[in-house]
């Protein structure tokens, strides 16, 4: 069971300032936390498969097939600024 003493520690650490009322209603919350906590170290897990997820994961995405790329001249058509077949675009880090 959590003591009074221990909210006031965990407070302290966070830098929280608790209100009497708070202290107590926190001490009666985290309990009741650590003791459903302790219900379920009850409960027969002998059997049961460690998991990292709640469902299977799958990878969803396609192969890497090698095709043709775009055409470059069709690509930069529309361009609003290109230099030397390739797009630009306005500097956003400066030199300093």
């Amino acid at each position: 069971m959590i003591s009074r003493k221990d909210v006031e520690y965990v407070a302290n650490l966070a830098h929280l300032k608790l209100a009497e009322k708070e202290k107590e209603e926190y001490t009666e919350q985290i309990g009741s936390i650590i003791d459903y906590v302790d219900k379920l170290k009850e409960l027969d897990t002998e059997n049961v498969t460690p998991t990292a997820y709640t469902v299977p994961m799958k990878n969803v995405l396609r192969d890497d097939k090698a095709r043709e790329s775009l055409n470059r001249k069709k690509t930069l058509a529309n361009a609003p600024d290109k230099k030397n077949g390739l797009f630009k675009a306005p500097r956003i880090m400066s030199d300093n």
